[in-house]
Order: structure tokens, then C-alpha cells, then sequence
């Protein structure tokens, strides 16, 4: 049901959770969670009316609020795991493209059933880009999955690759860098406490010396890092992850690593003394985002350096004190794979591209459905085709973008169609916990991960509705 006013919302609250004077009053948890959330989350997203859909925002995370669900920093487990007190897992981190209720709901779910604590939802800068999702809204989407799977505790949101184009950094650094601001001040607005700054696309392997390759990304990073310390939420420390190689390019390098990471300390202690630094290291171990697609549309072989990731995952905890090295453009992987990386000690896991392809390609998604999607992608992005690209190549790169293209189409799937790829997600979601070695991991989260409470703030909310 999409609301026609801002009187058919507070007559939709009223019995569970009515507002009044300014705020939220959850009366009835269990008629919230049955009766009053799917709708509320439905015009979170899709109402037409800015004012109602910061409303049922706003409504959703103060619900969560009083429920106990929150969200919440990893920087306390990952300071935790750099110092030696918890290791044996894998964060697996997933980024919410599309489906992103049914997609979320299936996470809680299968961290309800391993008592899983430590797992972050993300989504990347380019992301919120094609599929139409803002952190604001994205936050509101989680939140109220978390309310109707009974989840209890703190929500890792994360954005990933806050990525600096090198291209118009080139040819306006100031401006390049302002547009990242403001996207770091709508993610914090909107309960993002966790942030991975990428500049490592302004690697430039053509200098001289390791040194002088890494610095602009150090110096880039360090200033978005303060910039993020500067306007967190009083008394929370956000989670910040640095990159030193970027996805699909060269394999990163202990000298790298070490170039990039004392410079960056020695200069974020100079820019302001003491502040904290990044948590995590994302590098480079010879993949790539999605995969490589071959002739026929289904995804190459990757040769994965684990030595490399084993390696500086190491010394990024034993010498820089940071939870370790992050593995992007994971999912695809063979399943076979999946258990070295807890016995590595990776710190953290990226994980995207085969839960949209298993979307796309269930049984259960609606052929009509699909073509309709393909036929117009064919169309729009005809000019992203790459030369001796076949048509499967292309799909398999552009259907991303059916997410947003299609994004009301999306949530009014019928509820079966729904409930059968969420119960797939669920069963992939399964095994890869299992395999990351995340399961039972909520003892480790209430024992170090941040507690600090941001209350929902509605101006906020229609600032950026």
C-alpha cells in the first residue's frame, strides 16, 4: 500500500507505534513487525511524497531503536582482532543491489540460525549510482528487515569504494573531492558508520619509487579521513578501510602496503594528533569486480594470490595493528575457495555479483519479467558494449543497472515470487557463513563492537528523502 497522505501514515501507526510530539512511540512490537513495517518500508522507498517517505523512514528507524536494533561501527571488533583477541573468521560483507528487502531479510535470517554477529551490508558509491538507492533509504530498507527477522544488536552499514575518479581528479581536484564529502556527510547522515575510502585509483605505477606511486592516495585518504572524523556522531568512532591496489589492476605488494600505510599514519597524526586511522586494508589479489564474463555469459577462472593476501593481511595486523586485508570481488568464486580465506586470517570479504545473478537467473524470477529488463538494457546502455563483446557478455555486465532502471517493478514482484528467491539467497547466504567461518560470532560482537546510540533525527530524514 502506498500512502496517499501524511494522514494514511498515522492512521497506519496508529495501535503499534504512533507518532506524536516529534517522535516514535512503539506501543506494540509485535503488530510493528507483522502488521505495520512491510508497508512502511514500501513507502520508504517508493512514495512519490518527500515528506512521507521521510516520515516512514524516520518511523522505521525509531521502532528498530526501541527494539534494540541499531546501527552500529565495526571498528571495535576490528581494533579487537589487530591486537590478537579474536581471529578464526571472515566478515563477509554484501553489497544490496537489488531485491534489497527480500536480499536483507534473507541475511538476518541465516544470522539468526548461526548466531552470527559480525556480517556488514553494503553498498558502493557507484552502486547507489544504478540502483537509485541512497544511504538514507538503504538504512531504512535494512532496519526494517532487521524488525521483521527478530534481529537484536547492532547493524553494520557499510559504504563501500568511496572511490575517487582519477579523471576528474585530474582535471579539478577540489571539486572531485567536495562531491565525495557530501556523499560521506549523506552516508553518516544515514547511519553508514562504516566507510571504505578508495583512492587507490590515483596509483600512479609511472612514478620513480614506491613512495611517490602511493602518495596522492595517502594524502587523498587522509583527507577524507579526517574529514569522516570530523563529522562523525559524538562519542563513535566509524570503521574506515584504506586500498592500495585497485580491483583488476596489478596484485599488490608488502612495499606497497608498508609505503602507503607509515606515510598514512605519519601524515593523519600530523593533520590532527592521535586521531584514529583505518581499520582494514583492502588489496589486490587478481580479481576483479563480477568477474570476467566469457563468450557464453558464464564467469572465467580466477588465479587468486592467496600467498599475497595471506601475507599482507599478516602484517597489517602484526606490524599496523589493523584487523588485516580485505578480498573484493569475491562471490564468484568457486565454492571450493571460500574456507581458505578464514584460515588466512582475511579480515573481511566483498561479496555482490552472484547473489544478482542468482536473482536473474532462478527459476523463479519471471521470464517476461526478465526480457523486458534485457531488451531495455540492449537499448539505453547500447554504447557500454565493448568490441567483440556477444550479447551474453553484455548482459552479464549491464543487468546491475536493471536494479534501478526497473526499481518499482522490483518491489512489486508477487510476494511468492519473492519468498522463493529469497529462500535460494538464504541457502547461498548459508553456506558462505558457514564457509567464512562467521557463524557464532555474536559473543565476539557483544564484547567489543560499539554501542553508542544515534537517534533517528527527522530533519535529517527530509533533507535528504
Amino acid at each position: 500500500m502506498i500512502f496517499a497522505s501524511k494522514d494514511d501514515l498515522l492512521n497506519h501507526l496508529k495501535g503499534s507505534a504512533p507518532l506524536a510530539n516529534g517522535g516514535l512511540r512503539l506501543e506494540n512490537a509485535d503488530k510493528f513487525r507483522e502488521k505495520t513495517v512491510d508497508d512502511l518500508v514500501r513507502n520508504a522507498v517508493l512514495n512519490p511524497c518527500k515528506e512521507i517517505r521521510a516520515l516512514s523512514r524516520f518511523a522505521i528507524k525509531s521502532a528498530a531503536l526501541q527494539m534494540g536494533i541499531f546501527p552500529s561501527s565495526i571498528q571495535g571488533l576490528y581494533e579487537a582482532r589487530g591486537q590478537g583477541e579474536c581471529h578464526g573468521f571472515t566478515v563477509p560483507a554484501l553489497n544490496i543491489r537489488g531485491m534489497s528487502y527480500d536480499l536483507s531479510r534473507a541475511i538476518f535470517r541465516t544470522a539468526r540460525k548461526k548466531n552470527a554477529g559480525a556480517f556488514i551490508f553494503e553498498i558502493a558509491k557507484s552502486e547507489m549510482s544504478y540502483t537509485f538507492q541512497p544511504p538514507p533509504e538503504l538504512t531504512s530498507v535494512i532496519l526494517a528487515a532487521a524488525i521483521r527477522e527478530r534481529h537484536m544488536g547492532p547493524v553494520f552499514i557499510q559504504g563501500d569504494h568511496f572511490q575517487v575518479n582519477a579523471k576528474k581528479y585530474a582535471e579539478d581536484p577540489e571539486k572531485e573531492i567536495a562531491g565525495l564529502k557530501k556523499l560521506i556527510d549523506q552516508a553518516i547522515a544515514g547511519g553508514f558508520y562504516n566507510i571504505d575510502i578508495d583512492t587507490s585509483t590515483l596509483v600512479d605505477l609511472g612514478k620513480p619509487n614506491v613512495v611517490e606511486q602511493q602518495r596522492a592516495n595517502f594524502e587523498v585518504g587522509v583527507a577524507l579521513t579526517h574529514y569522516i572524523r570530523k563529522n562523525e556522531p559524538e562519542g563513535l568512532t566509524i570503521s574506515v578501510g584504506g586500498e592500495i591496489g585497485e580491483v583488476g589492476k596489478e596484485n599488490s605488494t608488502e612495499e606497497e602496503l608498508r609505503a602507503y600505510l607509515d606515510n598514512f599514519n605519519a601524515l593523519l597524526d600530523k593533520t590532527e594528533k592521535g586521531a584514529k586511522g583505518i581499520s582494514k586494508i583492502s588489496v589486490q589479489t587478481g580479481t576483479e569486480h563480477g568477474g570476467v564474463p566469457t563468450p557464453d555469459g558464464k564467469v572465467a577462472d580466477v588465479n587468486l594470490d592467496f600467498d599475497t593476501l595471506a601475507k599482507l593481511s599478516r602484517i597489517s595486523r602484526e606490524v599496523y595493528g589493523l584487523a588485516g586485508a580485505v578480498q573484493h570481488g569475491a562471490s564468484t568464486l568457486p565454492a571450493d575457495m571460500f574456507h581458505k580465506f578464514p584460515e588466512l586470517e582475511t579480515a573481511e570479504i566483498h561479496l555482490a555479483t552472484d547473489f544478482q545473478n542468482m536473482m536473474y537467473d532462478s527459476k523463479n524470477f519471471p521470464g517476461k519479467f526478465r526480457t523486458e529488463i534485457y531488451d531495455h538494457l540492449r537499448k539505453k546502455f547500447a554504447d557500454e558494449k565493448k568490441a567483440g563483446w556477444t550479447d551474453e557478455q553484455f548482459i552479464y555486465k549491464t543487468r546491475k543497472k536493471g536494479f534501478g532502471e526497473f526499481k518499482e517493478q522490483f518491489w512489486n514482484l508477487p510476494e511468492s515470487v519473492k519468498a522463493a528467491i529469497g529462500q535460494e539467497l538464504e541457502t547461498k547466504i548459508d553456506f558462505l557463513f558457514e564457509q567464512l567461518a562467521a557463524n557464532n560470532t555474536s559473543d565476539y560482537v557483544k564484547r567489543y563492537a560499539e554501542t553508542m546510540l544515534v537517534r533517528p533525527d527527522l530533519e535529517k530524514e527530509m533533507a535528504f528523502a
